[in-house]
């Protein structure tokens, strides 16, 4: 039987009140995004959750498989390790983190000088822009690291930490740019045109460039 979350309720007989009964609570949703991106090992949560102790943490992840946010499970051998991945029920939240960094881009600014930052923090903010791009899988690099964005044929949106092989687009650009294009101030077309960002979009096998 699943673990019931320790956090308290609102105790309000409102749709948005139970939601934030399960993911209101400090960290919750910053989770939600790192685990958006693949499964993870708690040492890398930790790692990308800069300010988070590990007690707090381990408590979250407690509390988000109580409430059948997350699982945990055995990696095969030889890795001997366990991961962290959302349920269905917590990738459902890639819209609400999607709507929650639109609403807080225009806000965003420079980063402060006891800002942490990873390259994969722009993956949500950026996935309307990338989509305009098509199917398939996009790289983006910065400065900071890189993280890819998956693309179906339907217009569904993926996103992990790191490169992949063989992208179909690879983007370089800056966390400035990065800013600009999630806050309506800058297309990618007029980030490309500006020298700001530059697209590349490898030639299939067999074509020449």
């Amino acid at each position: 039987m699943p673990r019931q979350p320790r956090r308290r309720s609102y105790d309000q007989h409102c749709a948005a009140a139970r939601a934030l009964d399960l993911v209101g609570d400090r960290w919750t949703l910053l989770v939600v995004r790192e685990l958006l991106a693949g499964p993870r090992r708690y040492t890398d949560l930790h790692a990308d959750l800069p300010g988070v102790s590990t007690d707090m943490l381990a408590g979250r992840l407690k509390d988000m498989e109580g409430a059948e946010l997350v699982t945990r499970r055995r990696l095969p051998p030889p890795a001997s390790a366990y991961v962290y991945e959302l349920t269905p029920r917590g990738r459902d939240l890639l819209p609400v983190l999607r709507t929650l960094a639109a609403w807080g881009a225009p806000d965003l600014g420079e980063p402060r000088p006891t800002d942490a930052v990873r390259a994969h923090w722009y993956a949500i903010p950026l996935l309307g822009v990338l989509a305009e791009l098509g199917a398939g899988v996009v790289q983006v690099t910065l400065d900071e690291g890189e993280f890819h964005v998956r693309i179906g044929a339907d217009g569904s949106v993926a996103y992990g930490d790191g490169g992949v092989a063989a992208p179909d687009a690879r983007l370089r650009t800056d966390t400035a740019t990065c800013r600009a294009l999630a806050a309506g101030e800058l297309t990618l077309g007029e980030a490309v045109g500006t020298g700001r960002a530059a697209l590349e979009r490898p030639a299939p096998a067999g074509v020449p460039a």
